[in-house]
């Protein structure tokens, strides 16, 4: 470090300004110098970064406006410049053209560049610039936020103007605690921010794991901050979850044969289960199992807030990418890796291909039920590979595991039918503990459907397009009929006029035969002739919306999919229904969009 004199000109550079720890030292009287000078493509920088929401840009503009403060306050000369970025600059950017320009100012001034960045410092040493490579002081007082808390705090939420407030308890029983009945103020919570972003680089135990368009995740520690700004949210708000506990895999007390399952046997693990249910801590549970087991482990992970063994490696995307990460990871050859939060098609990808390859996979996937966690697999991989690629299902709510199912493919005649000729490969969900068959997974027609099924023939019935079984009896007879389920075992089946009279059967025979074999009771009506109506369908990114021309504003619909009804409801205003991917109609649309299945709606 070049030692600073008072009457050097201190030229500082975009890193400078985003660490922030010039105009503290001046404010302090501990840097003494005759000028300060920051370079105009700086500020530009600052401002495109701020513009796009993104937080370094804020925090390099804030620590401007401090510096202005400091040099008054200590009579310093305080000035702009250099010239500004042409378009050409700024399309170089990442090449070096801005920072190149920084250090034309520091030439022409005969000063001393500031810089806490390393590659700027030898770039500049190898000019002839004289530099000061600012590296940070070493562990500083903890941020402020770290007072709200406490050894039952799962997640501290702070909002300007809102009173800040915490999650505390254990998944599936915590509760909202008011922290200060005092609203949070904007200048406040902007100081928590710098303070984290201070701390992620000082600490060394800190690095920012996304940063978007108003948006930045930033682990320190065992925590995980998510904070966000306008345009992507309504105002400042800061998030940090931190996890309250940390569980061996004997805290769960699972079965003697479970854990053998798990030690010999189960190399596709998938953990499921709802926000916050405890899904992430067995899955670094199982990760500290595994290399206990003197495994080789490592983890994909975005943000990276496993809490792991040391002689674990945590992976995050590799230029934004998880499957360039796999690329690097295949050449590591780990045992097992943990990919924590599957959620994109690139992502379940990823898993297959890497589980294929021979790598022991444990993935992480939200679901309400540990069946819609396969199912999510369908229609991305083929269904005969599904388990090849998933062994082992295991649910996880209130922190507690409550199911595990075992994956296996047969050839077989599906449960409930009876012709050899329709014997197909069959995924088999088979409950762990029992053995007893839950679900069977086959196609039907063009179709995956998921059929739960009771050990011993017995179908049972859900909602849900979970009636396949009954529609290819019907159709049969009337390829275009209807099947509702009315609940308690009723179906009401609608066919053509013309049809109804063998559907029937002398005396009812026909129909009094299928209800005892299906162990349905049913009911036949004529169906209707409905007109098709035109829709489109867009998926957000919580929702799928459906756009229906104006004139069925407030009208009710009945929205099918491949001719099989998903769910009833009204049109909204200009036309527009909005379906959250949360319900079970928004992830059925969902999926029937990335497979091109038909989407369609009738007036009711």
């Amino acid at each position: 470090m070049v030692p600073v004199q008072s009457t050097d000109i201190l030229v500082l550079d975009t890193s400078a300004l985003i660490d922030g720890k010039i105009s503290p030292l001046i404010e302090e009287g501990r840097l003494s110098c005759s000028a300060v000078v920051v370079p105009v493509a700086a500020v530009d920088e600052l401002q495109a970064q701020a513009s796009k929401g993104r937080e370094p840009g804020f925090l390099g503009l804030e620590e401007l406006k401090r510096l202005r403060r400091a040099c008054e306050a200590r009579s310093l000369a305080f000035k702009f410049e250099g010239d500004r970025p042409t378009l050409e600059d700024i399309q170089l950017a990442r090449s070096g053209r801005i920072d190149a320009l920084i250090r034309d100012v520091a030439k022409r001034n005969k000063a001393v560049l500031v810089t806490a960045d390393y590659v700027q410092a030898l770039v500049a040493e190898a000019e002839g610039v004289r530099v000061w490579h600012y590296v940070p002081e070493g562990v500083r007082a903890p941020p402020t936020f770290t007072r709200y808390f406490d050894e039952q705090t799962m997640s501290v939420h702070l909002k300007e103007g809102v009173r800040p407030y915490a999650k505390r308890g254990a998944p599936g029983s915590f509760r909202l605690v008011t922290l200060d009945e005092k609203p949070m103020a904007r200048d406040t919570l902007e100081q928590i921010v710098r303070e984290i972003n201070e701390a992620v680089h000082a600490s060394g135990e800190g690095s920012i794991e996304i940063s978007r368009q108003g948006a930045t995740v930033i682990q320190l520690g065992s925590y995980r901050i998510a904070i966000t700004r306008p345009p992507f949210s309504d105002a400042l708000e800061v998030t940090i979850v931190r996890p309250i506990v940390r569980l061996s895999l004997e805290d769960y007390r699972l079965s003697a044969k479970l854990v053998r399952r798990l030690a010999s046997k189960a190399e596709g693990i998938l953990i499921a289960g709802p926000p916050g249910s405890g899904k992430t801590t067995l899955a670094s549970s199982l990760a500290d199992f595994y290399a206990s087991q003197k495994k080789v482990v490592k983890t994909f992970e975005s943000p990276r807030d496993l809490q792991v063994v040391d002689e674990v490696t945590q992976y995050g995307p590799l230029e934004g990418d998880f499957e360039k990460a796999s690329e690097i990871l295949l050449l590591v050859r780990p045992d097992y890796t943990v990919f924590d939060e599957i959620r994109k098609t690139k992502d379940f990808e990823v898993f297959a291909d890497m589980r294929l390859a021979g790598v022991g996979m444990i993935g992480v996937v939200h679901a309400s039920d540990p069946v819609d966690a396969v199912q999510r697999f369908i229609g991305r991989v083929e269904l005969g590979m599904i388990p090849h690629i998933i062994d082992t299902v295991i649910f996880v709510k209130d922190g507690q595991i409550r199911k595990v199912y075992e994956l296996s493919l047969v050839v077989k005649v599906p449960t409930g039918m009876v012709d050899e000729d329709l014997s197909r490969p069959v995924v088999e969900l088979r409950d762990f503990e029992s053995g007893l068959l839950e679900y069977e997974i086959y196609t039907f027609g063009e179709e995956n459907v998921i059929v739960p099924v009771r050990e011993g023939g017995g179908r049972k019935l859900e909602a849900g397009g979970r009636m396949e079984d009954v529609l290819e009896a019907i159709r049969e007879f009337d390829p275009e009929a209807e099947v509702e389920f009315k609940g308690r075992g009723r179906v009401v089946v609608k066919v053509d006029r013309e049809h109804i009279p063998r559907l029937i059967g002398r005396d009812g025979a026909t129909i009094s035969e299928m209800e005892e074999r299906l162990g349905v009771r049913i009911d036949v009506r004529p169906r209707a002739a409905r007109k098709t109506i035109p829709l489109s369908a867009e998926r957000t990114k919580d929702a799928v919306q459906l756009f229906f021309h104006e004139d069925m504003s407030r009208r009710n619909v009945c929205v099918l999919v491949d001719g099989l009804p998903v769910f009833d409801g009204s049109v909204g205003r200009r036309g527009v229904m909005r379906i959250p991917l949360s319900t079970e109609a928004g992830r059925r649309l969902a999926e029937a969009m990335e497979a091109g299945r038909r989407i369609e709606a009738v007036e009711k």
